[in-house]
């Protein structure tokens, strides 16, 4: 009986898994976007996402974490000054896993595509965080002459 299993195994042992892993979220970051087998996809998102959080830190401690699990240097450094003040407003949901219409070609495997959302040239639009949608909300009705409804109400 299945009961709480943590994570796929995906056919490979636990350190080959693992470097996989490392090697997807490293790719990840460099190029915002990647194509793989949707198993694969949905085991990178809950890394990719952890990653994003030590990103949004930015502390000592948060950065040797992530180094423990980016390969590289240029990848690190993107992380924490590109990637995690971009998502400094929202509260989860750094990545998107999208299944694509076509299986591989040769073993059928079903494909997706894994991606940061809020990030110029995504696939589709990402819904902006609760405090993003207030704060435009403001700006607008400022612009017309109308006073917040957030002062309003205090």
């Amino acid at each position: 009986m299945r009961k709480r299993i943590a994570f796929r195994k995906l056919s490979r042992t636990s350190s080959h898994r693992w470097a996989m892993l490392r090697n997807m979220v490293t790719s990840l970051i460099y190029h915002e976007r990647i194509v793989t087998t949707l198993p694969k996809a949905k085991e990178l998102q809950r890394v990719a996402e952890k990653i994003i959080r030590y990103g949004k830190e930015g502390s000592l401690h948060s950065k040797r974490l992530a180094d423990k699990i980016v390969r590289e240097k240029p990848a690190l450094t993107k992380l924490f000054e590109v990637i995690g003040p971009r998502y400094h407003d929202r509260e989860g949901g750094y990545t998107r896993v999208m299944k694509l219409s076509q299986n591989r070609k040769g073993d059928n495997a079903p494909m997706a595509v894994i991606e940061y959302v809020d990030r110029p040239g995504e696939i589709r639009a990402a819904r902006p965080p609760p405090k993003r949608i207030l704060d435009t909300l403001d700006d607008t009705l400022k612009s017309v002459g109308i006073q917040s409804i957030r002062k309003q109400e205090e």
